[in-house]
């Protein structure tokens, strides 16, 4: 499954974890301003923010996993298997497609306000990018240094939640997971306190303590929980090495190893890559599970003006700096 999260230091980051057991060829791909973005239902769009993210990239059309626009405004798909439900047409309604949401809303909006005016004319509708490519079953976090908010269409139409924390993962449904943080409002990064019992002689009795009871299976309930923790206490400098290296500590909290996760025939849902894009600057890092150097790409070194998409492989394969 997945893991989304933002951080803000003096300049505001987003990213994500994206944990499967195989890859299907992702990119980090740069849309410019001028590509056309051909959506079934809703005609073309031929200038819009420029933006970069992760995707694949199937038939020249960018399937973003995650992406930021030039200004400033992230947004990601992460699973929501079972609960997901797409509709039909609808005549009064913006008619996207889940493959086309974080396009036509990164296109054309600057901040989460500007994506709610949007969001009140939406209909998530039900039509596969190809045979080969069905519907995904996603929820959503839109999110800007001021703000985040999670996006659901379920069986009752379309739900959007406030998201306080600028966390999200997979099921139950978001206003759920934000209700299990109640179980764990005792948690604390200091030195526990004994609170079992005045009659028992109980102490903390090593250092490293804090956060004791932290959930660390990976269910996406505990993956929330521990991410949602991490961040909200996370400290770091400003400077971009301080603010990055300090995102990756985050989302490595739900780092998935091999073996952990078993899926069956003999595969494991491991974490694919892990992303941080400083939305600031354009400038996006990612990870991938062989290769822990960060490797980066700058939107602002490319034609943004220009009409084509602009695609770079993954780089794979653990990048060891020998010291002697």
């Amino acid at each position: 499954m997945c893991t989304a999260a933002t951080y803000k230091t003096k300049d505001f980051y987003f990213g994500r974890t994206l944990d499967y057991e195989f890859s299907y060829g992702d990119e980090v791909t740069i849309t410019p301003r001028n590509y056309p973005f051909h959506f079934r239902h809703i005609g073309t769009m031929t200038k819009h923010y420029a933006m970069i993210g992760m995707a694949y990239v199937a038939d020249d059309f960018p399937l973003y996993y995650e992406a930021v626009n030039e200004a400033g405004l992230g947004m990601a798909g992460l699973n929501f298997v079972g609960n997901a439900d797409y509709k039909g047409r609808e005549s009064n309604k913006d008619n996207v497609a889940q493959f086309e949401f974080i396009p036509w809303i990164l296109g054309q909006c600057a901040s989460v306000k500007e994506a709610r005016v949007l969001l009140e004319k939406i209909n998530l509708i039900n039509t596969p990018f190809s045979q080969e490519l069905p519907l995904a079953q996603l929820h959503w976090i839109i999110a800007d240094r001021n703000e985040a908010l999670t996006v659901e269409s379920v069986m009752e139409g379309i739900k959007i939640y406030d998201n306080p924390v600028g966390v999200l993962t997979n099921n139950p449904p978001f206003n759920e997971q934000m209700f299990q943080l109640n179980n764990y409002m005792n948690l604390s990064p200091q030195a526990p306190q004994n609170h079992f019992s005045d009659k028992l002689p109980l102490h903390a009795y090593s250092r490293g303590m804090g956060a004791l009871g932290l959930p660390g299976d990976l269910s996406s309930q505990s993956r929330f929980v521990r991410a949602a923790f991490v961040k909200m206490n996370s400290v770091s400098g400003d400077s971009e090495s301080e603010s990055v290296s300090q995102f990756f500590h985050i989302l490595g909290a739900v780092d998935q190893p091999r073996g952990c996760c078993d899926v069956g025939d003999g595969k494991f849902e491991i974490t694919i890559y892990t992303s941080c894009c400083n939305t600031d600057k354009g400038v996006y890092y990612y990870t991938t599970y062989d290769n822990h150097q960060i490797t980066a790409v700058n939107m602002y070194k490319e034609n943004l003006d220009d009409s084509y998409l602009v695609r770079y492989p993954l780089i794979h394969g653990e990048q060891i700096k020998m010291q002697n």
